[in-house]
C-alpha cells in the first residue's frame, strides 16, 4: 500500500513540474524580443511601414494636439537611449534654435542638412510654443523617401527659471539656448549645434568627423571670427577676454557634451574650477555689461581661459560675408571651397549680398526628386553669374566647388535607387 502512496506522490510531483515548464514557455513567450519595457517604434501616417498599431490608434483627434502627440512620441520612441528592436548605426545629432520669424530659415537650414548627408540624422529643434506645429507640418510634408532619412523632436525653449528673462534677451531672442543644451540633452553624448541661417553645402558627415580628431582634453570645435587680424573685431574692440587671435564664431559649433558636462573649466573668478552649469551665471554677471555678441562672448570667455578644450577648425567650415565683403581672405575656401555657408546679417532676405541669397533660395525652392544637376545647381550658377559686382560675387565659383561635388553624390544615388 505504501508503494502505491510513494508512486502516486511521485506522479503528483511529476505533473505539477511539467504544469511549470508548460507555463514558463508560454509566459517568456509573450516578451518582446527587446525585453521587458521595450516599446513600438511609431510611425507618422503616410510614412512606409505605418500601419494602425496601437501609438497610432491612441492619438487624440484634434489635429492641433495630434502634432503635439507625434512630438511627445518622438521624444518618448525615438529618442536616444530608447530601446528598439533592432539597432541601427547611431545616428548623427544637429541642433538649432528659432524664434521669431526664422521658421523658413531653420527648415531651408534642415533641408540643405538632409538633403546632402550620408548618415542618418536625428535633429533637435528648439522653438518658440508657437512654432512648433509649423515646424511638424513642414517637416512632414517631405516626401516619405526623405522623411526616412532624419527624426526630429521640438522641444519648448527653456532657460534656468530664477533668470530666464536675462537669458532670453540675451544678443538675439533665445540665442543663448545653445549654452544650455549639455544640461538639457543629457542622454545625448555629441551635437552639431548651427544657427538657423546656415546652409550646407556638403554632408555634415564631414563635420561631424572631427569628433574623431579630438584629442584627450578638447570638448568642442569652432571656426575662427575673422582671419585677418587688421580687420577682425574681437582683437580691436572687445572688452573682455576673448579666444586665439580674432576670437571664434559659434554659428557652428561641434560639441561633445558627455565631456563638456564632466570637464572643470578654469575661470576668472575663482580659483577653483567649475563644471559647465555651476560657470555660466556667474560669468554672465561679471561681463553683461561688457559683452556685444551675447552667448558668443561668453564662448569666447570660456575658451580664452581653457584654450587647451577647443579645436579651431579652417573658415570654410562657418563661411560669413565678412570673409568675402572686402575682397576674399578664407585661405582655406580659396583652395577647398565652402563647406557650410553662414548668412549673418541677415543677407538671406535682403540685396546687399547677392550671392548669398541666390544659395539659399536655390536650396530653398528645389524640389526633392528633381534632378539636382538641372534643377539646383545649374540654375544657382546662372544667378551667381549675375552678382560679380560685389566682392562676395567675385568669389562665386567658392560656393558652389563643393556643392557640386554633393549634387553629384546625390544625382548617383538617385540613379542607382532610393
Amino acid at each position: 500500500m505504501r508503494r502505491y502512496i510513494r508512486a502516486l506522490m511521485l506522479c503528483a510531483v511529476f505533473a505539477v513540474c511539467s504544469g511549470l515548464f508548460v507555463y514558463s514557455k508560454l509566459f517568456y513567450s509573450d516578451v518582446s524580443p527587446g525585453g521587458p519595457g521595450a516599446k513600438r517604434g511609431f510611425f507618422p501616417p503616410g510614412a512606409p511601414g505605418a500601419g494602425r498599431g496601437a501609438a497610432d490608434q491612441a492619438g487624440p483627434r484634434n489635429p492641433h494636439w495630434y502634432h503635439r502627440y507625434i512630438m511627445r512620441q518622438r521624444g518618448q520612441v525615438d529618442a536616444p537611449g530608447s530601446s528598439s528592436r533592432r539597432r541601427p548605426e547611431p545616428a548623427m545629432h544637429l541642433a538649432v534654435v528659432a524664434c521669431g520669424e526664422r521658421l523658413d530659415e531653420t527648415v531651408t537650414m534642415i533641408k540643405s542638412a538632409v538633403l546632402f548627408s550620408i548618415k542618418r540624422l536625428y535633429v533637435h529643434i528648439f522653438a518658440e510654443d508657437q512654432l512648433h506645429a509649423s515646424f511638424m507640418e513642414a517637416l512632414e510634408s517631405w516626401p516619405g523617401f526623405i522623411r526616412s532619412r532624419f527624426n526630429y523632436t521640438v522641444y519648448s525653449i527653456s532657460f534656468p527659471s530664477e533668470n530666464a528673462a536675462e537669458w532670453k534677451k540675451l544678443f538675439k531672442p533665445c540665442a543663448s539656448q545653445r549654452l544650455f543644451l549639455p544640461l538639457i540633452l543629457k542622454d545625448v553624448d555629441s551635437v552639431v549645434y548651427v544657427d538657423s541661417d546656415i546652409i550646407f553645402l556638403q554632408p555634415v558627415d564631414h563635420l561631424w568627423a572631427f569628433l574623431s580628431q579630438f584629442n584627450a582634453s578638447q570638448l568642442a570645435a569652432m571656426a575662427p571670427e575673422h582671419e585677418e587680424p587688421r580687420i577682425a573685431w574681437y582683437n580691436r574692440f572687445a572688452r573682455h577676454p576673448f579666444y586665439g587671435r580674432t576670437g571664434v564664431n559659434s554659428g557652428v559649433m561641434l560639441m561633445n557634451m558627455t565631456r563638456m558636462r564632466s570637464t572643470f573649466f578654469k575661470n576668472d573668478m575663482t580659483p577653483v574650477a567649475l563644471r559647465w552649469e555651476e560657470l555660466l551665471m556667474p560669468l554672465l554677471q561679471k561681463y553683461k555689461l561688457n559683452i556685444t555678441w551675447g552667448d558668443q562672448d561668453l564662448l569666447n570667455i570660456i575658451f580664452h581661459y581653457n584654450p587647451e578644450s577647443l579645436l579651431e577648425f579652417p573658415c570654410q567650415w562657418n563661411y560669413r560675408p565678412d570673409h568675402c565683403i572686402y575682397g576674399s581672405n578664407c585661405a582655406s575656401a580659396e583652395e577647398d571651397g565652402i563647406f557650410i555657408l553662414h548668412g549673418n546679417r541677415g543677407v538671406y532676405h535682403d540685396y546687399k549680398q547677392p550671392a548669398f541669397r541666390a544659395v539659399y533660395e536655390a536650396i530653398k525652392k528645389y524640389a526633392f526628386g528633381a534632378d539636382p544637376l538641372t534643377s539646383l545647381l545649374d540654375p544657382l550658377e546662372a544667378q551667381l553669374s549675375q552678382t560679380t559686382h560685389t566682392y562676395c560675387g567675385k568669389s562665386h565659383t567658392l560656393l558652389t566647388k563643393r556643392l557640386a561635388r554633393s549634387v553629384t553624390h546625390i544625382s548617383r544615388k538617385a540613379s542607382r535607387g532610393r
